[in-house]
């Protein structure tokens, strides 16, 4: 198994709260009948939720993430999961994300015909 798969393996065992609540929202295709998954690799990363169907990719983000370097890390993370074809959304940790989800698949659907 992979470097990378394994990592993902783990993050999966040790998700955060707001990871676990959004879960809850998003398996078994809760959200809009969409199927996500969880803790995926991607190239070199590990998206924390995605839609393989709808080419999405839900990142939430702790206190670390604010920071000038975790900035510029996900900023080179997101242009890296966009080029393999993805479109990359982020909400805070402390955010109603699933809330915010559901305006930006309208929107998505909307303008893209998803």
């Amino acid at each position: 198994m992979s470097t990378t798969r394994q990592f993902a393996k783990s993050l999966r065992r040790a998700q955060t709260d707001a990871e676990h609540r959004l879960w809850l929202q998003l398996r078994d295709r809760r959200l809009d009948g969409l199927k996500f998954r969880r803790q995926v690799p991607i190239e070199t990363y590990v998206a924390d939720f995605v839609c393989v169907d709808a080419r999405l990719i839900v990142e939430l983000d702790g206190s670390q993430h604010g920071e000038a370097d975790g900035e510029a890390r996900d900023a080179e993370r997101t242009k890296a999961l966009e080029a393999a074809g993805f479109h990359v959304i982020r909400f805070w940790n402390d955010d109603d994300a699933n809330s915010f989800l559901l305006i930006h698949l309208t929107q998505l659907r909307s303008g893209a015909g998803m």
